[in-house]
């Protein structure tokens, strides 16, 4: 592989965007193809940075060393299995897959390529830095509420997969259990579930997209205190004995904080370079992938993991 690592993204949509942005800033990477459906704005995006509209899918691959995927969630699992099987390193947008099937294929793919297989949980790095999850116990409750006005993306799939695989994501690195039963209510569009899990916590999970106003907020409940944290005002509250950092406060951010996009983006090249298991990686990403198909099905609410077309 080159010094500089070349980097093709697909989707040249609002996060396809974001993320051909910060690997087109790094010295350590070059932005070298794009890929989407849409050729004009895969041309535009393109053009923005100095790399090159690619519309075959086979070519866009002979590109680059590594792939971003940001195209729509229902077409993640075929497109990171055809780079993988290509021999390229990807890292895909949350969700890694619909189902936990795939979600494995993707990670025993990477792992007889020895491809480096990254996932796209943002949030995560936040919660880390903080210290949220250096503590050695689990909360007794955790209630996490995530909502957003509508915006008409990611309608591909329900805010299970939108929106709460975020929170689900957060929840299994707090606590490192599985779920040993499942409740869940509402839509497509909007989703409550509670899944008592095998360490006896009680996550309480309350997402959807057609909201007045964004919010997401955690609160977690523990034997010594309670801590609430606020996503959007970057606000923590803490009365249990954990010390956590202060990483809001004026000058003090590390990038982790200040630009998660960018801090993904400096891990992945970082694992790439070195052959290493990313932070995020396939196989740590998988739980949040089965809870919320489990959450779907317990809502009654029909999933999009049977969509075949090659999206972007």
């Amino acid at each position: 592989m080159s010094t500089v690592i070349k980097i093709g993204v697909v989707g040249a949509g609002v996060f396809g965007s974001y993320h051909a942005a910060k690997y087109a800033a790094r010295d350590d990477a070059a932005l070298t193809a794009v890929f989407d459906l849409d050729g004009e704005n895969a041309v535009a995006l393109a053009a923005k940075h100095g790399a090159e509209a690619i519309s075959d899918f086979r070519r866009f691959l002979d590109k680059v060393d590594a792939v971003v995927i940001a195209a729509p969630a229902s077409a993640h699992f075929q497109i990171a299995e055809a780079a993988l099987k290509a021999g390229r390193h990807v890292f895909v947008e949350k969700p890694l897959a619909l189902t936990l099937a795939s979600a494995d294929a993707l990670i025993a793919l990477a792992d007889e390529k020895k491809c480096v297989l990254q996932v796209g949980h943002q949030e995560r790095y936040v919660c880390e830095a903080v210290g949220l999850l250096s503590r050695d116990r689990s909360p007794l409750r955790a209630e996490c509420v995530r909502r957003v006005p509508f915006s008409g993306r990611c309608d591909d799939v329900s805010v299970a997969f939108d929106l709460m695989v975020h929170d689900l994501d957060i929840v299994r690195q707090l606590t490192k259990s599985d779920a040993a039963n499942i409740r869940a209510d509402g839509g497509k569009d909007e989703i409550a579930a509670e899944l008592f899990l095998e360490n006896g916590t009680l996550a309480v999970f309350n997402a959807g997209r057609r909201a007045k106003e964004s919010e997401r907020r955690m609160t977690l409940i523990y034997d010594d205190g309670v801590i609430e944290f606020d996503f959007i005002r970057r606000r923590l509250k803490n009365s249990t004995a954990a010390r956590l950092d202060d990483v809001f406060a004026p000058g003090a951010a590390p990038l982790a904080v200040r630009d998660p996009l960018a801090h993904g983006a400096e891990l992945f090249i970082e694992a790439v370079r070195g052959g290493e298991t990313p932070v995020v990686s396939g196989r740590s990403a998988r739980t949040a992938v089965a809870w919320a198909h489990d959450i779907e099905q317990a809502a009654g609410i029909e999933t999009a993991s049977s969509v075949k077309r090659l999206r972007a």
